[in-house]
């Protein structure tokens, strides 16, 4: 208890940084762009209106609202995938600092993972014209989407916790990590309602696919107008505990050693 309350007093004395790294990595994103932060909005758009395009006619009268039921898959998986992906270089990208002076070495994680965030509320604008164009209703259970979202940024700043300090020692996990991004998408229901797939597979979906826990919670709220379930709301919780501890573990374990490899 007192190293956890050592270490909350360090990083609340680094949150001006981490301010400032999360700015420095949005500007960076969008420097030189025409249309700039509205790539975020136009982005996700232009890949939804591809993917309705293929799979409308297979699913479109399984699946009510279509659109809207793919984007709001793709937005959670979209904060996924670039998230952790950016974080997998967080500490290897910033070893030139590392090595002049000290700064809490998980404060670049946390700034990869965070300007995700922020480009995740910059993607719902999408999420909220489709939602227009769709006639979806508004309801007061949209409300609890800010839920939802700290229990996949926890989870998503987990698997960036761990895959940054195994970067540091294995550079291929990069590839590795692609892969296996890849696999997971089309093992998530983003674009395909979960009963295509056979009924062993589907029990594997929803009891260890962890993103589908935080798009089945995301489409409750947003598209189908209801509270998720008890057991969908549980797993998520869980599931971003589990990945925040073991990534946290390991990333600590480790951290010392980072400045003989970076």
């Amino acid at each position: 208890m007192k190293k956890f309350s050592v270490r909350l007093r360090a990083f609340t004395q680094y949150k001006d940084l981490l301010i400032q790294l999360v700015e420095k990595d949005i500007k960076l994103k969008y420097r030189r762009s025409f249309l700039g932060y509205l790539w975020s909005v136009l982005n996700p758009l232009m890949i939804m209106v591809i993917m309705v395009a293929v799979f409308q006619h297979m699913f479109r009268y399984t699946i009510e609202n279509y659109p809207a039921y793919v984007i709001s898959g793709q937005v959670c998986f979209n904060f996924l995938s670039e998230s952790t992906n950016q974080a997998i270089w967080s500490i290897t990208g910033n070893a030139a600092l590392l090595k002049k002076t000290y700064v809490p070495k998980y404060i670049f994680t946390f700034a990869k993972v965070t300007s995700g965030c922020v480009n995740l509320l910059f993607s719902l604008g999408a999420l909220l014209i489709v939602f227009i164009v769709c006639r979806v209703q508004l309801s007061v259970y949209m409300l609890l989407l800010p839920l939802v979202l700290i229990q996949l940024y926890v989870f998503c700043l987990g698997i960036g916790m761990f895959l940054a300090a195994i970067n540091v020692f294995f550079r291929d996990i990069q590839y590795i990590y692609g892969a296996f991004l890849t696999a997971w998408m089309y093992m998530t229901p983003l674009f395909y309602p979960i009963e295509q797939l056979p009924d062993n597979v589907q029990w594997i979906v929803k009891h260890l696919n962890p993103l589908y826990f935080y798009v089945g919670q995301f489409r409750d709220i947003m598209i189908y107008q209801r509270l998720p379930g008890n057991t969908i709301m549980l797993a998520g919780i869980a599931a971003a505990m589990i990945a925040m501890i073991v990534g946290t573990m390991v990333f600590l374990k480790v951290k010392d050693n980072f400045i003989l490899y970076i």
